[in-house]
This record gives C-alpha cells, sequence and structure tokens, in this order.
C-alpha cells in the first residue's frame, strides 16, 4: 500500500504546543509527529468497532452507596471470562477507584462498561482498550 498526503489546518495555539512536544521528545519532522499521532488514535478507537480487545477499565466510585460494592463484584464475576484481574485503591474515606484488567470480544466489554456505567454510585468510568487485532 502507498503513502498520501493531506493537508491540515491546525489552530496557531495547537501548532505552538505541537513544536514545543516535538521538541521535548526529539522530533525533527511534523510528518513523524503526526503519523505518530493518526497511529495512537486509531489504537484508541479501533477496538469500538469490533474485534478483540484488551485493556483496562477504570472506575470512581463512593463505597457508601448501598450495595455497590456487593453489584461491582456481581457484574465482576457475571464477566468472569472477560475479567482478567482487579486492583481497588482507597483515595479518600467515601471514594475508590476500581482498575479492571479486561480481555475479550469488543462488544462483551461494551456490555461491560455500560453496566458499569449505570450502576448506582460509579462516578466516573474511563475505559483504557487497544484492538488486539492486526
Amino acid at each position: 500500500m502507498g503513502s498520501g498526503k493531506f493537508g491540515v489546518y491546525v489552530p496557531e495555539d495547537l501548532m505552538i504546543e505541537l513544536s514545543r512536544c516535538m521538541q521535548a521528545l526529539g522530533i525533527k519532522s511534523r510528518s513523524v509527529a503526526v503519523r505518530e499521532a493518526l497511529n495512537l488514535f486509531i489504537l484508541e478507537h479501533k477496538w469500538r468497532y469490533g474485534g478483540k480487545v484488551t485493556g483496562v477499565l477504570g472506575l470512581v466510585y463512593d463505597h457508601e452507596v448501598n450495595d455497590v460494592d456487593e453489584a461491582l463484584t456481581d457484574i465482576q464475576h457475571k464477566y468472569l471470562q472477560n475479567v482478567i484481574s482487579a486492583l481497588h485503591i482507597h483515595l479518600n474515606e467515601r471514594d475508590c477507584m476500581l482498575l479492571l484488567v479486561v480481555k475479550g470480544e469488543a462488544s462483551e466489554i461494551k456490555n461491560l462498561l455500560s453496566e458499569l456505567m449505570n450502576l448506582k454510585g460509579v462516578k466516573l468510568v474511563r475505559p483504557l482498550l487497544l484492538s488486539a487485532e492486526k
């Protein structure tokens, strides 16, 4: 497959930040920086349109909300084939962070995400998922 060229309008403030970032990373070519950014964008979003994925789901929740801990455990057991590992972190008196390492079909992980997001007491859910497909 060949290469292609395209033009992109970039606001001045973004160009300045790009130049600073490139300098800090020792990147001499804007083309290299744009290629890296595009590859990262694709890796971060490719999971959304199917296939196998692997990654981490980060949650922040209020453990004082009735039964939220039990509900989170039940969901993990429901998706036992997808949840590889879990790490629980106490953030403060009320809030906890739960990191779930997950693997499986994108559709299954999307369903898991949906259940977590709709759980009472869950304040934030952030996926960091990468496609395991080539």
